[in-house]
């Protein structure tokens, strides 16, 4: 289909994160988007990739489990769920550039739950910061193709036993979708402009084939297409 050879940037009008907003509609935002990821199953890749990490190494001490870019919290909490449910110990720290992030992660809080989350570019996070396996969800289609090359060559050298990406697919369907989707329900203006945005910033297999050769990881990480248009790349040592 030739919408998908046209370069990511040819699909994508100039974004709104730059533009002031007061706190309580982007946490609106990010709320909204933890409710499309509920109810889209945006959560399961990540959750049957951290059961395979756990089959292939069942050990007793805590999971050390980076989610960079974690925005709202939401695929943390998740993840804390899956950790209780199956009785395996984790440690959960959420990374993000936005202050505000933060602040709206610890207000959706859930009672006795214990996830750190950080202000910080992950790149300049401290060496002694190893985990072992490192997540993101929604975060790669914010990054340029560099930026996406340098990330794969940091979390090969940082994770101890793995990494997942769990990001969206470039294609016409889902973006068509989702563009009428968000101008029908009652979502948040940011979410409006930003849903079909952020499917028109993804890759396609081919692009994720290309970056991953570029990192020097062809053939070491897994491409997998899941329901619901979702590429997700994965890493498992």
């Amino acid at each position: 289909m030739a919408w998908l050879d046209l370069p990511r940037r040819r699909l994508v009008p100039e974004l709104m994160d730059g533009e002031p907003v007061p706190y309580e509609e982007f946490r609106e935002c990010l709320r909204h988007l933890a409710g499309i990821n509920r109810v889209s199953g945006a959560y399961r890749p990540t959750l049957r990739w951290l059961e395979r990490v756990a089959a292939r190494h069942p050990e007793a001490r805590p999971l050390r489990v980076l989610d960079v870019g974690s925005g709202y919290g939401d695929m943390l909490r998740r993840i804390a769920g899956w950790a209780r449910r199956t009785g395996r110990p984790v440690e959960l720290t959420g990374v993000d550039l936005n202050p505000w992030s933060a602040k709206a992660a610890t207000e959706a809080a859930e009672p006795g739950e214990a996830i750190r989350y950080v202000t910080a570019d992950c790149f300049a996070l401290p060496d002694h910061e190893r985990p072992d396996v490192i997540i993101s969800s929604l975060f790669t289609h914010h990054l340029d193709d560099p930026q996406l090359v340098r990330f794969l060559r940091w979390m090969e050298g940082r994770a101890r036993l793995g990494w997942f990406v769990n990001d969206l697919h470039r294609h016409a369907v889902p973006h068509r979708f989702v563009a009428a989707a968000v101008r029908v329900l009652p979502f948040n203006r940011l979410v409006v402009h930003d849903a079909p945005v952020s499917v028109a910033r993804s890759f396609t297999r081919r692009d994720w084939e290309g970056r991953l050769a570029e990192a020097g990881l062809a053939g070491q990480a897994e491409v997998r297409w899941m329901l619901p248009f979702r590429l997700c790349v994965g890493r498992l040592r």
